[in-house]
């Protein structure tokens, strides 16, 4: 049984994104699986409560560094991960160096090489030379897609190198309904709504959507509000005052859940995507989805040009106001989403570290 080291810093971070639901998703497949060694390691626990990457009932390695300092420390080269594991496999382009074990990476994209204006020039220059550590370093690499796999054979890494392992769908806790309610309730939100969930960064697109519905609005068989879910991101923040616009900001997983139990469709058109989890999120929950052509989607979502203001808000009116478009997608959401699980997942990811023992 080979020893894994999996190093799951992001988990740390205030606000951890789909890197984190991956790690997570990941971890907790990995528990409930036999025949693993894995030991999660990351930076230093809080002090003066359980460390939360205790829930997964897996061996926890910390450092005595604060993350800021143990990144940067594994960025210039001043310090390795722990030895004594055979494989280490970092979650994203975070990696350190391995003291004789061999390292797996996970890329989820290369979108700051396809759309560099989505990102800040300071991220696009530590995700360059997190990219080239990567290629210097790395046994393996595991990607959510093969559209990735292919970005990633052109930067570099050899073919034989890199394994596409999809995300698992089944992450979010049981619905809190209730607490979805109070929350609408407190937004003025009464009845059946639109729902988008996202970051706000310029690449998910949010500018378009908004625009998209207020076009598509007025068709609606009633004027349902649009509800938007998630974090503030880097970059200017898009218009979403007035017009049936609903912000709630960021929202734990079993209201996340609960949201998605009463929204008409989720719309998700990012710009670009390595993977796309709310797309799957939305669907194992029987949720309708209007998306960009994405990885996560296939034919489970209807497809809309993420660039295109009137073929955004086409879909919106078409899937929102028609049922049976709206039981068709809902029939092919759950055939795409349902098969995709964490346990299936990490399965996969123990093929890959058994294959470099």
């Amino acid at each position: 049984m080979t020893a894994v080291l999996v190093v799951a810093e992001q988990l740390r971070r205030a606000v951890p994104g789909g890197i984190g639901t991956y790690a997570q998703g990941l971890l907790g497949g990995l528990a409930g699986l036999q025949a693993v060694d894995v030991t999660v390691y990351a930076s230093r626990a809080p002090r003066h409560r359980p460390d939360p990457l205790a829930r997964f009932g897996l061996p926890l390695r910390c450092s005595p560094l604060p993350g800021r300092l143990l990144t940067r420390a594994w960025d210039v080269g001043v310090l390795r991960a722990p030895p004594a594991a055979g494989v280490v496999h970092a979650v994203s382009l975070a990696a350190p160096a391995t003291a004789g074990g061999r390292l797996v990476v996970t890329v989820h994209d290369l979108l700051w090489r396809q759309a560099p204006a989505d990102y800040p020039p300071r991220g696009r220059r530590w995700h360059e030379a997190a990219l080239r550590r990567a290629l210097a370093r790395a046994a393996a690499f595991v990607v959510p897609s093969p559209a990735v796999a292919d970005e990633l054979a052109q930067a570099g890494a050899s073919a034989d190198r890199v394994f596409v392992v999809e995300h698992g769908s089944d992450h979010l806790p049981d619905p809190d309904v209730d607490g979805a309610a109070r929350l609408l309730e407190a937004h003025g939100v009464r009845g059946p709504y639109l729902l988008s969930v996202g970051t706000l960064e310029p690449r998910k697109n949010l500018s378009r959507l908004v625009a998209a519905y207020r076009r598509a609005r007025p068709r609606l068989p009633e004027p349902w509000p649009l509800v938007v879910v998630g974090p503030a991101g880097w970059g200017a923040a898009p218009d979403l005052a007035g017009d049936g616009v609903v912000a709630v900001g960021r929202v734990d997983g079993a209201v996340l859940a609960g949201l998605y139990h009463q929204a008409r469709l989720l719309a998700y058109v990012p710009l670009a995507e390595g993977y796309g989890l709310p797309p799957v999120e939305a669907m194992r929950a029987g949720v309708p989805v209007v998306a960009s052509p994405l990885p996560s989607t296939t034919s489970g979502a209807w497809p809309v040009d993420p660039a295109d203001v009137d073929a955004i808000a086409d879909g919106l009116t078409a899937v929102a106001g028609d049922e049976r478009v709206r039981a068709e997608l809902v029939r092919a959401g759950r055939a795409r989403s349902l098969p995709l699980t964490w346990k299936a997942c990490a399965r996969a990811h123990r093929q890959v570290w058994e294959s470099l023992a």
